[in-house]
């Protein structure tokens, strides 16, 4: 994941010489699986800061398309903490 001002086969290619160093550099070649323009900046660090935080198994099925895996991967597996109700004993 990263974002670019430049073309993307420009920063593919990048990757691939291996003019940038970290997470890309020990898994060459890297190949685009999925893009998305952006207006702003910082909209595009947003989105891939959201990205970043699925799981493996949610990011494959994105990549894949399978959305309705997607769709059930996304729901929670316990209540948000916020609708929980009350531990027994307390005072509210």
């Amino acid at each position: 994941m990263g974002t670019t001002r430049t073309a993307l086969e420009i920063r593919i290619a990048q990757h691939n010489a291996g003019t940038f160093g970290g997470y890309t550099s020990s898994r060459k070649p890297v190949t685009l699986v999925y893009s998305q323009w952006f207006d702003r900046i910082t909209d595009a660090i947003e989105c891939e800061r959201k990205l970043k935080k699925w799981s493996r198994a949610k990011k494959e099925a994105f990549m894949r398309g399978d959305f309705a895996e997607l769709q059930q991967l996304a729901e929670r597996k316990s209540p948000h903490p916020s609708r929980r109700p009350p531990a027994a004993g307390s005072s509210g």
